[in-house]
This record gives structure tokens, C-alpha cells and sequence, in this order.
């Protein structure tokens, strides 16, 4: 069906003219008629009387009416929604209740009136391979996973370090700590059963057990933090990290502890990815509001990956 002509028919009715109709729609009355006879034949039903004057509906072009109203409704929201600027934008997020929801919470509390849709993809290979064929306009993501690296036409700026916490039990020995140093971890058993191969938070925890010799347990069924938390405060020997964006709600009785972690203090690089040529002017409002937000990252005191970008650098 014809939209052009839908429209005409349209027209003609809110007009209750064809040369009415040719005149709001610049076009000759002869064009007007053409396409009335189209859609017409098209329908296989006759939509307008044609009296000496005017142009009345018949019962056909009657029943038509709402119909041809939605037709054109649904063509202009369809429009508009790649429309630049009218399209919601698509972000990725590791987990929604993660620190980078949260960074994108702030930024929609900033700026309520973008439209965000928040994609929760697995892991960075998945990710970067959606935002480089379009279907999503950014990842927060750590980068670069040893070997990898990110492809032509994509972007990437640090946004946010995240300082890890050790969360025990009220039973296990470091509960009582008021901070810790990770070379302090060294033997101890990190309970991480998310902790999953080929992913760049397993490769980043495998560096940082490396590093200060501690022993990433990953063995297990995932069930989420709440069973992860369960497990934790009921032990004398488990421990996990965390961060202290991460939001969480657990039971009086568990009286689990965050133990910040210093000298150094680990943190977590999250980056920001996106295609270069991305056009969307909600990206460039997400990206200056996290930019803004970020101090930029201390020339000592923390440890993060030797893969890990350096502080404020973009890359293409």
C-alpha cells in the first residue's frame, strides 16, 4: 500500500477537497486523483463520494479512516525512532547491579530526558563485536584483554577505576581489619564462582593472583551474589571481592565485613567503547558527562593489569 496515497486520502478527508487537498500537499488536483484512484483500486472499494462539491466519504472510506490514521502514525514513529537524537541509545553493561549501571544511572538522573536501553551482553569479545556492527552504541568494558585488541573504527576512553574491598564473614580471621594490603591475601582462598574462563574480569583476576599470590577459587555452581553472600558469612576461610559501588542488601545476621584493600589498592579499569563514527548526540552527552566525572588515575598507590589502558588515553 502506497503511503503517499494514504496520506493524500487523508488529506482530502481533513481538507473536504481535492483541490483543497492538492494545495496542502503541493501537488496538482489531477495528482490528487490519481492517487485516490490507486489506493482505491488497491482496496478494491470506493472511499469517496464525489458530489459537485466536496468530497464525502462513502461507508468503505469511512471504516478506512482510523485506520489510515495509524498507518501514518506508525510510519512517523518509525521514523523517528533512528531518527538522530530521537532513538533511544543502546548501552551495554556487564550486570545491572554492577558499578557501571550505576554510572549510567547518574548519568540518566543528569540527563532524564535521553532515552537509554541497557543491554547486559557477556562478555567483551560479544560486546565490542555488537557495538562494532551497530547493534548497541557503547560497552563499559575492561581493556585489553592480553592478545586482544580493539578493532579498527572503535573508540575507547577509561571512565572509572574501581577499588576492590575483601568481603568476609564475621567469623573469618581478617573480619575484625580495619584495611589490608593484598600481599597480606597471599594463600588465602578468593570464593569468585562468576569467575568464568575467557573473560576479561577472569583475566583480570588471574594477574591479580598472580601478583600478590592469593588463590582464585572459581569452582562451584554461579548463583548470584545472594548465594555468594550467604556462603561467605556463614565461613571462616572464604572471602570475596567487591567493590563498594557495588549495591547490595543482605540479612542483619550476616554481618558480613568490607575490608578496604591498601597499599596498593586494587582497581578495576573500566572503559567506555564506542564506534568513532557513532553520530548519536546522546553518546557524546554520556561520554562528556563520564570524562567529566573521572579524576584520572593516581601515579601511585593503586595496581591495576599491565594490559590495562592508561588513564585518559583514546584510542581508534
Amino acid at each position: 500500500m502506497d503511503l503517499n496515497a494514504v496520506r493524500t486520502y487523508v488529506t482530502v478527508v481533513d481538507t473536504g477537497q481535492f483541490q483543497e487537498a492538492a494545495a496542502a500537499l503541493s501537488v496538482t488536483q489531477q495528482a490528487v486523483s490519481k492517487r485516490i484512484a490507486t489506493l482505491e483500486k488497491d482496496l478494491g472499494v470506493a472511499l469517496f463520494r464525489r458530489p459537485a462539491r466536496g468530497a464525502g466519504l462513502t461507508i468503505d472510506g469511512q471504516a478506512f479512516l482510523p485506520y489510515a490514521r495509524a498507518l501514518l502514525r506508525a510510519e512517523e514513529e518509525a521514523a523517528a525512532s533512528v531518527r538522530p537524537g530521537h532513538r533511544a541509545l543502546r548501552v551495554d553493561v556487564i550486570g545491572r547491579r554492577l558499578s557501571t549501571a550505576g554510572l549510567l544511572r547518574d548519568f540518566h538522573r543528569a540527563h532524564p530526558e535521553t532515552g537509554l536501553d541497557v543491554m547486559t551482553l557477556f562478555n567483551s569479545a560479544e560486546a565490542i563485536a555488537a557495538v562494532q556492527a551497530g547493534t548497541i552504541d557503547a560497552t563499559f568494558r575492561a581493556l585489553i584483554v592480553p592478545g586482544r585488541q580493539l578493532p579498527d573504527g572503535l573508540a575507547a576512553t577509561v571512565v572509572f577505576d574501581e577499588p576492590l574491598q575483601l568481603f568476609t564473614g564475621p567469623a573469618h580471621e581478617f573480619a575484625t581489619a580495619r584495611s589490608l594490603t593484598p600481599a597480606q591475601l597471599a594463600g588465602r582462598r578468593i570464593w569468585m564462582p562468576g569467575n568464568a574462563a575467557d573473560t576479561e574480569w577472569a583475566a583480570y583476576y588471574d594477574e591479580l593472583a598472580a601478583a600478590f599470590g592469593i588463590t582464585i577459587d572459581a569452582v562451584g555452581p554461579n548463583f548470584g551474589v545472594e548465594h555468594l553472600l550467604d556462603t561467605i558469612a556463614d565461613s571462616s576461610t572464604l572471602g570475596t571481592f567487591l567493590s563498594e559501588q557495588t549495591p547490595l542488601v543482605w540479612p542483619a545476621g550476616h554481618d558480613l565485613r568490607r575490608i578496604p584493600l591498601r597499599d596498593p589498592t586494587p582497581v578495576y579499569p573500566h572503559s567506555l567503547i564506542w564506534r568513532s563514527d557513532n553520530p548519536h548526540p546522546a553518546l557524546a552527552a554520556l561520554r562528556h558527562h563520564l570524562t567529566s566525572a573521572y579524576p584520572g588515575r593516581p601515579a601511585t598507590g593503586i595496581w591495576t593489569p599491565q594490559w590495562a589502558q592508561p588513564a585518559r588515553a583514546e584510542h581508534r
